[in-house]
């Protein structure tokens, strides 16, 4: 009866009826919700509207999820309840705490006694876990006096929109951030590639910022760029998929021996070696010339949103990020995705020559290629006329199909059929094509014997010696400035699941690649136009 006392505001509930005539006579004195429209009494038959009170114990009972007691099961009369204002307040608790969290503040202003619940802590921490995976223990928050709803509307809810995957504009160089919900911290971590040429280590990774709640119940921005710890920073969200960062206290990025110990350490990090470990002249000016460029920037950038690549079942592979050597600029970032009978490599992290965003890579699906013998593999001359052969087959197929687009064009036929005698002929290419890469896979063994041609330069030697398919491609090559581009033939190589390799006839060199196998977190793609529309954004923006 105590119990039915405290819960009054629910409705009367059994074993508690003579308790409705002091109700009823109350009923003109009671309080009234000022935010409500309807009258849940009025609309359910029953007694007056009072305000639902959460005691002590109630509360207790609500954070600690314990069940409710048998006297508050039913409504009036033992009826069903037919409003929500006549549920206990614990069972509403659980129905709120299952709404999107966005949909409460909503809530909140449809009357007083919502917005009394939505102020246990037992649905934004219900809410935090579910929509953000944070698994702490929030509890311990009420040590520093922050409440799970201040974490989930002060940080996790109001910097969403910076999580999931970003390339930062650093010029050619550009870069992989993987921004996550870290316990009760949102950190930006900057993933780097292993140390060249140990294509197949896992992937390095470093914080750049991280966010979190003070006392003040303020979200706080700290840099983590440097190594004299945790500094001021700043964020801001310039617009939809760009944000930026900034330092304000970039003293904190400087040594003590100055910019030589600057680069001594970056070049460690970096490199994982000396300057004096490195012989080749070229490569030494191309690691100070990035040591320069990208330490010019203090942590101040901007980011931009890049996206994993839609997958299919007729994919290849598995598409996703890669790292790839690429002689003496070391090991960078490439993202492989399919387009129909196209696979096209971008790079996530580049160079003076080929910038970030621009395509390394592009492999004709369409031309399967059929390899020599091991021995005749070995001679170069033999793979470079396999590979220009098939070069100018594809020359011709593009010339004829270009001639019959103009025949079209100026056809009354194709005027009024316009997908007749092209669709045709295009269907029956297609088939083909496809006909023909299926038949080269039937026919080639699970594994074959692969050797790279005399003269061919690796940086790893310890690549793969047999390979599943090879297809004909092109590389996109160019001076340093990205001057002069141009598209050279080439072999893609596909080894296993995880690794590929890439022939460059013109630079007679070998690129091998390897998966990263790290799990991204909010970074799929809401559509296949959105991805698409991604790459064409950050090719653009590196031309």
């Amino acid at each position: 009866m105590a119990v039915c006392a405290r819960l009054c505001g629910v409705g009367p509930a059994r074993g508690c009826r003579r308790r409705g005539s002091a109700r009823e006579q109350r009923r003109g004195a009671a309080d009234s919700e000022p935010d409500t429209d309807t009258d849940p009494e009025e609309a359910g038959g029953g007694g007056g509207v009072v305000v639902v009170t959460v005691d002590e114990e109630a509360a207790e009972r609500i954070e600690g999820g314990r069940p409710l007691p048998p006297s508050v099961e039913a409504g009036p009369a033992g009826r069903a309840p037919l409003s929500l204002l006549e549920l206990p307040p614990e069972l509403l608790v659980q129905i709120f705490g299952s709404l999107p969290g966005t949909d409460l503040p909503s809530l909140a202003r449809v009357c007083t006694t919502f917005r009394r619940i939505l102020r246990t802590d037992t649905i934004w921490r219900r809410r935090c876990r579910e929509e953000y995976g944070v698994c702490e223990n929030l509890r311990k928050l009420e040590i520093t006096g922050v409440s799970c709803r201040d974490v989930y509307a002060k940080l996790l809810h109001r910097y969403r929109h910076i999580l999931g995957l970003w390339q930062p504009d650093i010029g050619p160089y550009g870069g992989l951030l993987n921004v996550v919900v870290d316990g009760l911290f949102i950190i930006g971590w900057m993933y780097l590639p292993p140390h060249d040429p140990h294509v197949d280590d896992p992937m390095r990774f470093k914080p750049l910022f991280r966010i979190h709640l003070m006392e003040r119940k303020c979200a706080t921005v700290e840099c983590m760029y440097g190594h004299k710890g945790p500094h001021n920073g700043h964020i801001q969200i310039v617009k939809k998929d760009e944000f930026s960062t900034k330092c304000n206290q970039t003293d904190h990025h400087r040594m003590s021996g100055g910019r030589q110990e600057e680069f001594r350490t970056w070049l460690r990090e970096e490199w994982g070696r000396t300057l004096e470990d490195i012989f080749h002249e070229h490569m030494q000016e191309l690691i100070l010339m990035k040591f320069i460029y990208t330490s010019q920037y203090d942590n101040c950038l901007t980011y931009r949103r890049i996206y994993l690549p839609p997958s299919s079942p007729d994919d290849l592979i598995q598409p996703g990020l890669f790292k790839g050597t690429y002689g003496s600029h070391g090991l960078e970032i490439v993202m492989l995705s399919f387009h129909g009978k196209k696979a096209k490599g971008t790079k996530i992290t580049g160079d003076p020559n080929i910038p970030a965003g621009q395509q390394t890579v592009e492999i004709d699906l369409a031309h399967p290629l059929r390899l020599p013998d091991i021995e005749n593999l070995r001679d170069f001359s033999e793979l470079s006329r396999i590979v220009l052969e098939v070069q100018e087959q594809v020359r011709r197929e593009e010339q004829e199909r270009e001639q019959r687009q103009e025949e079209e064009e100026h056809s009354q036929q194709a005027a009024s059929q316009p997908a007749s005698p092209l669709g045709g002929e295009g269907a029956e290419g297609e088939e083909t094509a496809a006909g023909a890469e299926g038949t080269t896979q039937d026919k080639a063994p699970a594994s074959q014997p692969f050797v790279l041609p005399m003269g061919v330069i690796s940086r790893n030697e310890d690549y793969p010696r047999t390979c599943r398919i090879c297809f004909y491609g092109t590389g996109l090559i160019a001076g340093h400035g990205f001057t002069s581009p141009e598209r050279t033939p080439g072999v893609f190589v596909l080894f296993d699941d995880d690794r590929f390799g890439f022939i460059w006839l013109e630079l007679k060199s070998f690129s091998l690649y390897s998966r990263i196998k790290v799990s991204f977190q909010n970074a799929q793609a809401p559509s296949r136009e959105a991805f698409d529309e991604m790459l064409k954004n950050i090719q653009s923006l590196a031309t």
